[in-house]
């Protein structure tokens, strides 16, 4: 809980607070959980040119790393809609359009600002945890196996839990190598 109390301080746009979390303590549940996505990732890989499969059959294989976790937090979030139901067909289309992306991704980006709360608390307790979006291969089965609402959508997953490893932080690019100024 104190992990998830840090979470939800996370900032979101017009503090609507965009987010809820699926915490996964079952051990049948997770095991269902990863069947789906071992599915789907199946079907993906004989959907690949067959020069590619093992490479992301290989790749796949990290979809699933939640499955000995004792316990997977699922962040899920909804779009905003405030602008999108005021507006109306006052505004041309791609105004229109611009506001909807808008408040479908002011939702999304509110969940992972909560998520990065979840992780940097999760490591202040020194748990193991790590934010998973491969699993999304199968998000309509596990939308359907975590029971989540209509309107709501699954963010990532989160396994946590006690570290087996203490691997080292791997290499990120250079900030320098990232960003561009204006001005």
């Amino acid at each position: 809980m104190r992990v998830l109390d840090l979470a939800v301080m996370a900032p979101s746009a017009s503090n609507k607070q965009p987010w809820r979390f699926v915490v996964v303590r079952d051990r049948g549940t997770i095991d269902r959980m990863t069947d789906a996505v071992n599915e789907a990732r199946a079907r993906v890989v004989l959907a690949v040119d067959e020069a590619s499969r093992g490479a992301i059959e290989a790749y796949g294989a990290y979809f699933t790393r939640f499955s000995e976790a004792p316990l997977v937090i699922v962040p899920i979030h909804r779009s905003l809609t405030i602008l999108s139901s005021l507006v109306g067909e006052r505004l041309d289309a791609d105004a229109r359009d611009a506001i909807v992306r808008m408040e479908r991704e002011s939702g999304l980006i509110g969940t992972s600002l909560a998520m990065q709360n979840l992780l940097l608390a999760a490591h202040a307790e020194g748990l193991g945890a790590s934010g998973m979006t491969g699993p999304l291969i199968a998000r309509g089965r596990l939308g359907e196996i975590l029971e989540v609402p209509a309107g709501w959508d699954i963010a990532a997953l989160v396994p946590v839990g006690w570290p087996a490893e203490d691997p080292p932080a791997p290499e990120r690019k250079a900030a320098a190598r990232v960003t561009r100024w204006i001005g």
